[in-house]
């Protein structure tokens, strides 16, 4: 087809329904490994990453559940393992999100790098540095990030040798459970970060300043269960959404099996 012949001057109407963001998917996914309880989030999009964030988690014994209606059920407290496996994680560099939230809730964490490439290549090293500020002891070994933590993470002053946005999203949700202040300097802005900030304020965090290039999280010792949905993509639509949803009362589920 060479060309689209489109007549105008017809007024358009009706409802189309407008997909969660990827962007914003991802943390949000990650982001219950921190929750004492279940999680739901809707709205949830079927893509490629999404389906692999949720078998990241699955390998580790983390309990995800998929919905009718775009619902997505994850359970953190099976977790049996802190080791993202490297199948997985090679497919895709978000996979380092689940580094933060494993240290700070677990206190140790082996993830692979993204597709074995150099720290340096990409700003992975990011993470790594403000994770170390934080009090954890990360080797880099083989291909894969070893982390551990004696006791809790500490708050820090952390300034980011460049913006970041997965490092902003890593760091927020590692702080939200260290011992005292973090305060995070040269933030990124976007709105998927005011987004998993409000998501972690709805789990109990206490988090200033997020959509700013200053953001100031008060640890808090642990967090609680939590309902949510994904804000629709802005690529296609700006849409307002509330942070917390309701949990559907008719559903069928379909268990994870993840291939690990």
């Amino acid at each position: 087809m060479d060309k689209l012949l489109i007549t105008g001057g017809r007024a358009l109407s009706g409802d189309v329904r407008i997909s969660g963001a990827k962007n914003a998917a991802l943390p949000l996914l990650v982001a219950p490994l921190l929750a004492d309880g279940i999680v739901h989030i809707g709205n949830v999009p079927h893509l490629q990453d999404v389906t692999t964030i949720l078998q990241v988690l699955g390998c580790m014994g983390v309990t995800v559940t998929m919905h009718d209606n775009n619902q997505v059920e994850i359970d953190a407290r099976t977790l049996t393992s802190a080791v993202a496996p490297y199948e997985l994680v090679r497919t895709m560099r978000a996979s380092i999100l689940v580094l933060g939230p494993l240290l700070a809730r677990y206190g140790e964490a082996t993830v692979s790098l993204p597709g074995g490439c150099a720290i340096g290549s990409r700003p992975v090293d990011q993470h790594l540095k403000a994770l170390e500020k934080l009090g954890a002891e990360i080797r880099v070994e083989n291909g894969n990030v070893h982390g551990k933590v004696n006791g809790r993470l500490k708050g820090a002053h952390l300034v980011f040798d460049m913006v970041t946005v997965g490092g902003t999203e890593n760091i927020l949700m590692a702080a939200t459970l260290a011992e005292g202040t973090t305060i995070i300097e040269n933030a990124a802005r976007e709105p998927e970060i005011v987004n998993l900030a409000n998501i972690l304020i709805a789990m109990g965090a206490d988090i200033e300043g997020a959509g700013s290039d200053r953001i100031v999280v008060r640890g808090v010792a642990s967090t609680m269960l939590f309902q949510t949905e994904l804000k629709p993509d802005r690529i296609f639509a700006q849409v307002p959404s509330p942070v917390v949803a309701s949990v559907p009362q008719r559903r069928t589920l379909l268990s994870l099996m993840p291939s690990c």
